[in-house]
């Protein structure tokens, strides 16, 4: 049974930290009871149907899969990691109030990749700390030598990746770092399958030969969104949901 109750700054509806506490062992915890689905197994879909409904677990299990790829699409705009946390926290809020805009003919994650896009740029042309990288930068000589294949470190990697233009890092992260397919990077940054290969093809030439080649062999290393900025996001988010008056709903045990 699911337990309505609106949000405002009076309200005793659920806090963030609540909703937290309740979903974070959604994809891990059995479930005891049949009447309770397990969140983190339930389909993108469902889960959007569940938060047209105000449910704040269905919500947040979504923001919960999607938080890595929103950080790293976001960072690789932004040369700043808390802005890049700023900037997915702006793109789950504008997509929980705008929710029924979504269209299911397309994929949740490729619609909630763009927002993320379109609210890191947005934060960029209105925030000096977000300026460009003055010029691209060699990563820093490797720290084994002698051997017969350089190594970086995570670092280092992301380094290299930052000296790039943003108009081939975004696609390379998209392609390379979270391993999506040309069709959805195409999907994801409003470009044709043609622009997204060249793009790719011209930002693994401008590296260097031994960094493109362990960029693709660590490639989870790069821009990696912290269980704590991840935890944070998601706090913020229902904060700020709270705080606007919007209403949500969590089911009762």
């Amino acid at each position: 049974m699911l337990e309505h109750t609106r949000l405002s700054p009076s309200s005793d509806a659920p806090t963030g930290l609540q909703a937290k506490r309740v979903v974070e062992s959604a994809p891990d915890a059995s479930v005891s009871s049949p009447a309770v689905p397990n969140f983190g197994e339930l389909p993108d879909l469902l889960l959007v149907e569940r938060t047209r409904g105000r449910d704040t677990r269905a919500f947040e299990t979504l923001m919960r899969r999607y938080n890595r790829r929103l950080y790293r699409i976001a960072r690789s705009i932004l040369s700043n990691d808390d802005l890049a946390e700023e900037a997915v926290r702006a793109a789950y809020f504008r997509a929980f109030v705008n929710i029924d805009r979504y269209e299911p003919a397309g994929k949740f994650g490729a619609w909630l990749a763009r927002l993320a896009f379109n609210e890191a740029l947005a934060l960029r042309r209105h925030s000096p700390a977000s300026s460009p990288l003055s010029a691209p930068q060699s990563p820093a000589a490797p720290a084994a030598e002698g051997s017969e294949a350089a190594t970086f470190s995570a670092k280092q990697l992301e380094d290299a990746v930052d000296a790039l233009p943003e108009v081939f890092r975004t696609v390379l992260v998209l392609r390379v770092i979270e391993d999506l397919s040309g069709v959805e990077v195409a999907v994801c940054l409003g470009l044709n399958e043609t622009t997204v290969r060249t793009r790719l093809y011209r930002a693994q030439q401008r590296l260097k030969p031994d960094v493109a080649r362990q960029l693709r062999a660590e490639a989870f290393n790069i821009y990696e969104l912290t269980t704590e900025r991840a935890d944070r996001i998601v706090t913020h988010v229902f904060g700020k949901l709270h705080t606007a008056g919007t209403a949500v709903s969590s089911e009762s045990r």
